[in-house]
C-alpha cells in the first residue's frame, strides 16, 4: 500500500528530524523559552504557505481529499505568538533563511501539482498530530507554559483513527507509480527543509541557558 511505502521510504529522514540537536533541547527543557517562541513563529511563515495552497487545493478532485477545515494551524499559531511574544509578535518573529527556502518550495510545489501539495500536507500534519504532541506535553512541562494550541485538534475528532484514514486517502489516490515516487521524493524533500529549520534555530538558540 503507498501510505507504508512512503513510511518505510522516509523513516530514515524521519529519525533525522526527531533527532535534531535543537529538539533534543527543547523537549529537555534546555533552552529558553524564546527557543519555543522561534519554533512556532518559523511554524507560522510555513503554515501560512501550506494553508494558502489547501484553499486552493480544497476542490481539486484527488488533493481535495486530503483538506480538512480542523487541521487548519494559522489561528493556533497567532494565539499562541500572542501568549508567548506580545500583540507585537509579527515585529519579532522574521521568517529565517531555511524557513523562506521551504517556503519558496511550497509555493512552487503546492499550488499547481496535487501531489506536492499532498507530499508537504502529509509530512506536516501527520507529524504533528504523531510526534507534535509529545513535543505539546515536554513543553508545557518543562516551559511552564500553555501556549502549545498549536498542537490541539479539536476539530478532527479521534487523532488515530483520523491518521488512519488519512492513510486509507494516500492508498485509493489514482497516482500512477512514476507519480507516486514523486510523491516520495518530495516527501524527502519536506524532511530536509524542515530539518534545515530546525538547523537555524539551533544555531540561534544556546542550549545551554534555562528556561
Amino acid at each position: 500500500m503507498f501510505s507504508a511505502a512512503v513510511r518505510r521510504s522516509t523513516e530514515g529522514r524521519h529519525r533525522d528530524a526527531e533527532r535534531a540537536t535543537f529538539l533534543g533541547d527543547l523537549v529537555g527543557g534546555k533552552l529558553p523559552l524564546a527557543g519555543y517562541a522561534g519554533m512556532v513563529a518559523q511554524h507560522h511563515h510555513i503554515y501560512a504557505v501550506l494553508e494558502e495552497a489547501a484553499a486552493v487545493m480544497r476542490t481539486d478532485p484527488v488533493a481535495g481529499a486530503f483538506v480538512h477545515d480542523g487541521l487548519t494551524r494559522l489561528p493556533a499559531l497567532e494565539a499562541d505568538l500572542v501568549a508567548l511574544l506580545g500583540p507585537g509578535w509579527r515585529d519579532q518573529a522574521p521568517a529565517s533563511a531555511a524557513t523562506l527556502r521551504y517556503a519558496d518550495r511550497l509555493r512552487e510545489v503546492c499550488f499547481d501539482w496535487p501531489g506536492g501539495f499532498v507530499a508537504h500536507h502529509y509530512t506536516r500534519y501527520l507529524g504533528d498530530l504523531s510526534g507534535g504532541q509529545y513535543i505539546a506535553s515536554a513543553v508545557r512541562k518543562g516551559y511552564g507554559t500553555t501556549a502549545t494550541s498549536f498542537y490541539v485538534f479539536d476539530g478532527i475528532g479521534s487523532p488515530a483513527q483520523f491518521k488512519t484514514h488519512y492513510r486509507e486517502a494516500l492508498d485509493a489516490a489514482p497516482w500512477s507509480a512514476d507519480e507516486r515516487r514523486r510523491i516520495v521524493d518530495e516527501v524527502l524533500i519536506a524532511y530536509e527543509l524542515n530539518i534545515a529549520v530546525l538547523e537555524d534555530l539551533g544555531r540561534e538558540f544556546s542550549a545551554g541557558q534555562a528556561a
